[in-house]
Formats: structure tokens, sequence, C-alpha cells
């Protein structure tokens, strides 16, 4: 079949005063976007990658916790060989993150293959980082493997922490600034898909964690309606109240408008930003590192808060109610998410949970409930106080909430709902907890296995058999991009969910198959408890 160089409004010219690699073209790939030319480079025979592209104008000054404003159009050829600066964050000390002042944030990057077949368009898949909503960024994610499976990938930068979900009764788009940066990039990936090669008839929205959250999100928002065609959730679901870590229930996952609103307003109050008239004045006036450290000295979650235009309805009730959007959804989790945070948060300080906590947490979250709890989640059989605490936050927060809510979208929608089972999956780089803690299925888990970079490093390299399951998790993402549905002949059969197979489930793992994974989860018990 005849090739041609990656579709409408691509070009090439001569790359300036750099000697090309030993498996690069002496070329440089230009696409033309809707505000300009922008230069990538090749990558190996068959990819080339467009970095630093803005999507909307800088959100400085005025147009702090502004909805984000259309891109000036720039002359010339923008240099898109570097990712650009990752949005406002603090360091975080438990892996790579480094911090960041830059505002000036809003970019995307396009990975995609050099040539495809004449005629045709590839499916656009646009990845949303996670990172607690306060870190991370799009560029920490090299979507190559992705990319040479035949689809182009968009990767996104979007505000974050206080820049991204300040609320206050006076903004428009209060409390919702990163999921309007979502929105804008993929109004943008409409608008220029095929200036890459693209369809912008077939995008796919995906995400993990932060990133599944902004997902849900996005199908339970009104603003994001023709936006995206498929989705696929990675562990954080519309279906979520809380991530389970903390037994008082702190670490809600979908805050009210309200509660945004107080959480601004204490972190007004540790800026100095008193006089209510002056509030936001005074806040667009504060040094980014001021904001960051009033920030971390908020103890709260900073997310998006629903109430809003953006995000009406808390999205667990517009997924009870129906109101979503009917796109096809994969949706799914690991099989051990909270062994990372209790890791984190309490093994690697050096604090592990006795049994003597473990029984003051089993009363803190379930109160009377708390000796029936204890006896399905025995520390005998789990190793140790911390793993049982770990197994309980997985299932009640994390688990059994995902799998309720794909049933209930399932009514409206193809859905195929998988785990992330593979417990040797390698470790995070420089994760500061002892290589004895069994992190197993952990969250974030599956990341090296689809991506490479900083934000999917791990402190090995994939096995011979993990690799084969990278592949074949590749080959179901992509395949759903392409067509949503991840089934292919050449791969395991995966049956969506159905009235009468409602716990049907694709095991993820060099040594499991598909099954229903309820049982060892007891998903029976979390569903019919209030």
């Amino acid at each position: 079949m005849r090739l041609v160089t990656v579709l409408a409004g691509m070009s090439v010219v001569a790359a300036c005063g750099s000697a090309p690699s030993p498996a690069s073209s002496s070329l440089q790939p230009v696409a033309h976007t809707s505000s300009g030319a922008v230069a990538g480079t090749h990558i190996g025979r068959d990819l080339q990658q467009f970095n630093a592209i803005p999507y909307t104008a800088p959100p400085t000054g005025t147009l702090r916790w502004q909805p984000p404003q259309p891109v000036q159009a720039w002359k010339g050829v923008k240099d898109g060989t570097r990712t650009a600066p990752r949005c406002p964050q603090n360091a975080n000390p438990a892996d790579s993150n480094p911090a960041s002042a830059a505002e000036d944030c809003l970019y995307l990057n396009v990975t995609a293959p050099r040539a495809v077949p004449a005629g045709r368009r590839l499916p656009v898949m646009v990845w949303l980082h996670g990172g607690g909503f306060t870190q991370g960024a799009g560029g920490d994610y090299d979507a190559q493997r992705l990319a040479d499976a035949g689809v182009i990938v968009v990767t996104v930068n979007y505000r974050l922490g206080i820049f991204g979900f300040l609320g206050h009764p006076r903004l428009a788009g209060s409390g919702a600034f990163g999921l309007l940066d979502q929105q804008a990039a993929l109004r943008w990936v409409r608008h220029n898909a095929a200036a890459f090669g693209g369809d912008p008839h077939n995008i796919t929205l995906f995400g993990e964690s932060a990133g599944a959250f902004s997902t849900c999100a996005q199908l339970t928002s009104p603003t994001a309606a023709g936006l995206f065609d498929k989705a696929i959730i990675q562990s954080g679901h519309c279906s979520m109240s809380q991530m389970g870590i903390d037994p008082a229930g702190s670490d809600a996952v979908w805050p009210s408008r309200l509660s945004s609103e107080q959480i601004a307003a204490a972190a007004a109050k540790q800026i100095g930003c008193t006089d209510a008239a002056q509030t936001m004045a005074c806040l667009r006036r504060a040094p980014v590192p001021a904001l960051l450290a009033a920030q971390q000295k908020i103890p709260a979650t900073w997310a998006p808060s629903h109430g809003s235009d953006t995000l009406p309805l808390d999205p667990r009730r517009a997924v009870a109610e129906g109101r979503v959007h009917p796109v096809p959804l994969m949706a799914g989790t690991t099989a051990h998410e909270v062994r990372y945070f209790v890791a984190m948060y309490f093994d690697g300080p050096g604090q592990p949970l006795s049994q003597q906590t473990y029984q003051q947490f089993l009363r803190t979250a379930f109160g009377k409930d708390a000796r029936r709890v204890e006896a399905m989640y025995p520390v005998s059989a789990h190793g140790s106080p911390s793993l049982a605490w770990a197994a309980i936050a997985t299932d009640r927060g994390w688990t059994c909430p995902t799998r309720a809510g794909n049933r209930l979208l399932a009514r409206k929608t193809p859905v195929y709902q998988y785990e992330f089972a593979d417990d040797t999956a390698p470790r995070p780089a420089g994760f500061p907890v002892p290589a004895a803690f069994p992190l197993g299925a952990y969250h974030g888990g599956e990341l090296p296995y689809l991506f490479d970079g900083p934000g999917a490093a791990t402190d090995q390299p994939l096995s011979t058999s993990q690799r084969r399951l990278a592949d074949q998790m590749i080959a179901y993402w992509t395949r759903f991009a392409a067509t949503g549905n991840p089934n292919d002949p050449s791969l395991p059969l995966w049956k969506p969910l159905t009235s009468k197979s409602a716990n049907q489930v694709r095991s993820l793992s060099s040594a499991r198959s598909n099954g229903d994974g309820s049982t060892e989860h007891h998903c029976r018990f979390w569903d019919t408890r209030k």
C-alpha cells in the first residue's frame, strides 16, 4: 500500500545547524497548526514528535484564574523540539517531580507516525497525567510505544493545585480551571488533528489517577459535549467518594464548590489577602512561590469541585442518574491500589501501622462495624497491619466503587472493565520505601507497560513476560482507540459488561487470565454497606 507523508498540512524543512542522528532524516518535520507552524523532530525511522505547542494564551497576569483564552497566532516556525515547563507545583520528595514556578505552561506534545496509508487518518489519544491534581506534566510521558501501534498521542499540561482549582464566588470557572484547560486542549485537537495525520472525529480521552478523575469529570461535564469520542479511565472513577487512605475520610475525591471556596479563603489568609473586597486582586499580585507555599500549608484536596457550569453535579450523582456523555469506555483499577499510599505515608517514613493503630483505624472508619470488617480482613491473612489496611482501602475506596460505577455506565454505553494484576510490577524509580515492602500491582503500576519517561520510570526494566503483557495492553488500548472495542483476533477475548455478566473483569497480568475478581475484593459486602 502506498504511503504518504503524514497528511494534509505536513511539510519538511531543512534542519538548521545540527547533524542528524544515525536513525534520523536530515530533514526536520514541520506541522502547520491553526495558530502557526511548529518544527519537531524525527524519532527513529517511523515517528515524529512536536513538543511545547501552545493551545491557549498564557494564564498569567490578569488571566490568572480566568478561563483559557485563545492562543495568539505566531509568524515563522516555532521550535517544538523541547518540552515546555511544567505548571506551577511544589517538589515531591517521594518521586522525581521537581518544583516549578512557570505559569506560562499550557502546552501540549504530539507524537505521531511519520507516514500513514494514503486516504487514512489515524485515531488520536489525548493523555491527561496524574499527580494528585498538584503535580506532574504531559512531557513526563514518552508515548513512542503507543504511537508505534498506529495512533497519534497528545500529552497535555493543565493548571494544577491552587492555580487550577481555586474557588471564589466571583470567579467564572471557580474550582474548575484545570478542567477548562483540558477542554481547550481537546478543542485544539479537534481543530488540528489532521495536521498530524489524525482523525478529528476519532479522539480518545484517557488518563490515570488525577488524569482518570479528570476524564470522569469530562464524561459528566456539559461543556465537554462533543469533544471526545471514547474514554479510558485508569484508577480514578466518577463513582468513588474517597481514596480510603485516611480512616476519617478527609481524602474526599469530589469536593463541592463551597468547599473549594473555603479552602481558597484559608489559602488567601495564609498569604495575607484578608480584605474580602480585594481578595482576587491581592491573590493575582501574589508571587508564585507564595501561592505554592500557601497551597502546601492547607491540608485540603485541591481538585475539581462541582457546582459550576463546568461540573454542575457531583460525578457520582451524574453517573447514578445517567447524565453522562455516552461514549465507549474502558475503565479499571490496579489490584493493590492503596499499597502505594500506605507505603509512602506510613512505612516509608518508618512508621508502619501497628496492630493497635490498625484497630484504631477500623473503629474510626467503621464504628460499630469495625469487628465485622476486621473479620473479613484479618492481619493474619495479609501479612501486616499496613497491608491489611491497604486491602480494605483498595476494595472500599477504589475497586468496588469503580465496578459499581461501571455497571451503571454500562446501561448507557459499552464498557470494558479491567484490573491490572501484575503482582511483580517494577517499583517506581526513587520510591522512598524499603524494597521489602510488597507493592504488588500498585497505583500507577500499569504506566510503564504503556509509557516510557519520568512519569513511568521504574527501578528495573520490564522482564520478557512483562514486555509481552505490555505489548498486549498497548494493543488493547490502541485497538479501543481505533474502534471503540479493544478486541482483535490476535488478542485474548475481552467481553464488555452486560446485565448477565456484571462483574466481567479482564485481568491484565503475565500470570492470570480473564475472570471475575469480585470475590477477592469483597465487593458484595462493600456494595451493600451504607
